[in-house]
């Protein structure tokens, strides 16, 4: 079989296919012996169908199409075999398929015209030697007792109060009644907007704006009236931004008693027998923390500056791909927040999400093939030795290892290790100066949204939700 390669854009092959007569009729041949086996024709046993019958019931023409179809995917699929073609994907009939039906004729050679994706051709027109600058990230101030203060508080201790006003801080228990301006402008109880013995900490962000203010000075038993405006976000979009006035009433108050902090705090908080041992840990903490913030910010600079010299001609099946694996991502992590996906994700809102991921995969792709360049150019591999060593600290973390598939796990280690190596050789290659967390400009690129769109409304809806739901948990 004759095949003539032609090179495309966006890393394509075209094949053109000279089929020879007997393949051809080898393929009208089974379609006829398949039709014969299951056809089912008044007065004759099936298998016992004579030829010529059996051409006038089924009709040459949809014989000749079904012999046709058999015919473009082996011949395609043999062609690709034949000269090799690392393809990505199923073949694309560059034919038209109406055109090949009218000159097709069993026991006839025929021509046909294909394309296949193919593995990216990716050009590097500079990748050593990049210079870059980068946000050097650093504990911040305080960092330590922060966390300290909040292990005290999660030890508190609340003690009943009965000869004061609330103050901040407290810890109240309240009824309240939430209500807000219908339509005619009277006051009247919105849904959720009441609760009894609802226990609140008195701090500010603990709930509406202005709600637990308002329980500042209160005694117990009091009833007030407390005049809130909702957020301009919130989730209820028929108060959203607009004001309310909460009838609340104290029927409690409590203040935190705070442990000490000594070593027998630490040991109740931590493995640790001393404060001395859980402080010098935290600070550990942190700073590692830090570090690593800082090699993201090195690593993600060298990644920017890197696509700027790649050049890649990226098939759409490719692209597809990441496009599925970013949606599926999202929402997987809507799932994990407690959104009932069967209620959102339409057809119409998931195709709203691929178009919108779609330059966001690009660029993921880009990035990937820049790598992968470089690793061929420097010839950087991954020993075996190190990926085993890898899998058996992984596997040494799970409670279960049946249900983990083993040559997935492999596949994983070695990309991940294989993109360690690229970067810290892409980083000591590299001219990279650290400047102060907050000096460089956010060059995150959000995808692009079309604010008119309805389904535009209805993601950012579900995005909504799922907020709230994790602000609940």
């Amino acid at each position: 079989m004759k095949v003539t390669q032609e090179k495309l854009p966006d890393s394509q092959v075209g094949l053109e296919i000279e089929v020879p007569a007997e393949l051809t009729q080898k393929s009208y041949e089974k379609v006829l012996r398949d039709y014969m086996k299951s056809a089912n024709i008044p007065g004759f046993r099936k298998g016992k169908v004579p030829r010529q019958i059996l051409i006038q019931r089924i009709g040459k023409l949809q014989l000749k199409a079904a012999a046709l179809e058999d015919l473009l995917q082996k011949v395609i699929e043999q062609a690709v075999k034949q000269e090799e073609i690392d393809a990505l994907g199923n073949y694309q009939l560059r034919s038209d398929f109406e055109a090949l039906m009218g000159t097709f004729e069993p026991g006839q050679s025929v021509t046909i015209s294909a394309s296949v994706d193919v593995p990216p051709r990716v050009t590097l027109s500079q990748y050593k030697d990049l210079s870059v600058q980068a946000e050097e990230i650093k504990p911040a101030d305080g960092k330590v007792e922060e966390t300290l203060e909040r292990y005290r508080e999660n030890l508190a201790t609340l003690v009943p109060v009965e000869d004061r006003a609330a103050q901040e801080l407290d810890v109240a228990v309240v009824d309240f009644v939430g209500k807000a301006k219908n339509e005619d402008g009277e006051l009247e109880e919105f849904e959720g907007g009441s609760a009894s013995d609802f226990q609140v900490e008195i701090k500010e962000g603990r709930f509406i704006p202005g709600f637990v203010e308002g329980i500042v000075g209160m005694t117990l038993a009091e009833t007030k009236d407390v005049e809130v405006t909702f957020p301009a976000d919130y989730p209820q979009a028929e108060l959203a931004g607009q004001p309310a006035t909460f009838s609340i009433t104290l029927k409690e108050l409590k203040e935190k008693e705070l442990p000490d902090m000594d070593d027998d705090f630490a040991e109740e908080v931590s493995e640790f027998e001393t404060l001395e041992e859980l402080r010098k840990s935290l600070v550990e903490r942190y700073e590692e923390e830090a570090e690593n913030a800082t090699d993201s910010n090195i690593q993600q600079a060298l990644l920017n500056e890197l696509v700027k010299y790649v050049e890649a001609e990226i098939p759409d099946t490719l692209i597809k791909r990441e496009v599925d694996f970013i949606v599926t991502q999202t929402a997987m992590q809507l799932s994990r927040q407690g959104i009932d996906l069967s209620k959102f994700l339409t057809k119409d809102l998931v195709d709203n999400m691929r178009s919108n991921a779609r330059p966001e995969a690009i660029e993921r792709l880009r990035r990937t093939l820049a790598l992968g360049e470089i690793a061929k150019l420097e010839s950087i591999a991954v020993e075996e030795a190190e990926i085993k060593a890898r899998t058996a600290e992984m596997m040494a973390e799970v409670d279960d290892p049946s249900q983990v598939d083993p040559d997935r796990l492999n596949q994983v280690v070695n990309e991940d290790l294989l993109k360690e190596k690229i970067l810290a050789w892409l980083k000591e290659n590299s001219q990279v100066e650290l400047v102060p967390e907050g000096s460089l400009a956010d060059d995150e690129v959000d995808l692009e949204v079309d604010a008119d769109d309805p389904q535009t409304d209805e993601l950012q809806a579900v995005e909504v939700e799922a907020e709230v739901v994790a602000a609940d948990d």
